[in-house]
C-alpha cells in the first residue's frame, strides 16, 4: 500500500505538474501540429492520468493484512513463508504476498500466481500439483512459517 501511495503522490505532485508546465509553454509557441514538445507532453499527460486512475482504483480495493496475526499457522495462507520440495528433492522457499508485491527473484510469489493458488490451504506433508506452461509439477510442503505479529 505504501508503494502504491508513494507512486501516486509522485505522479500527482511532481511529474504531472512538470508535464502541464511543458505543455502550456509548448502551446504558446504557435503551430501545435508539428510541435514535438506539445504532442509528447499531451501523450505523456494521458499516460500519467491513466496510471493515476489505475493506482486510485487499486488503493481503494487493497486491504492491508498482517500475516503475523494469522490464527491458523498450520496451513498456508497469505503471508506464509513456505519451504517446498519437488520430485528431485530440490528445496525452494517462497513467501505468498499480494500481487503488487511479487518478485520471484526474491522468493515473493503473488497471491494469484499458479504456485500460490496450489499452495493455499496446504499443511506440512501435503503434496500439491502445480500446472505450469512446461507441464505439471508436484511440490511437497516441508515447512510453514509466519512472521511475528506487528504491533
Amino acid at each position: 500500500m505504501a508503494a502504491l501511495r508513494a507512486r501516486y503522490d509522485h505522479l500527482l505532485g511532481k511529474e504531472r505538474p512538470e508535464i502541464v508546465e511543458i505543455v502550456s509553454w509548448a502551446a504558446g509557441n504557435g503551430d501545435r501540429s508539428e510541435n514535438g514538445d506539445y504532442l509528447y507532453g499531451r501523450k505523456r499527460m494521458r499516460e500519467i492520468d491513466r496510471e493515476l486512475g489505475y493506482l486510485a482504483r487499486r488503493m481503494k480495493k487493497v486491504r492491508v493484512l498482517d500475516p503475523g496475526a494469522q490464527p491458523d499457522r498450520t496451513r498456508v495462507f497469505f503471508g506464509a513463508q513456505v519451504t517446498i520440495a519437488d520430485e528431485d528433492d530440490e528445496h525452494r522457499t517462497v513467501t505468498l504476498v499480494g500481487d503488487d508485491e511479487q518478485d520471484a527473484s526474491q522468493g515473493l510469489i503473488g497471491w494469484s500466481a499458479p504456485l500460490a493458488r496450489a499452495l493455499r490451504g496446504a499443511a506440512v506433508g501435503d503434496v500439491r500439483t502445480v500446472r505450469l506452461p512446461g507441464g505439471e509439477k508436484e511440490w511437497e510442503i516441508i515447512t510453514i512459517a509466519y512472521p511475528d505479529a506487528q504491533r
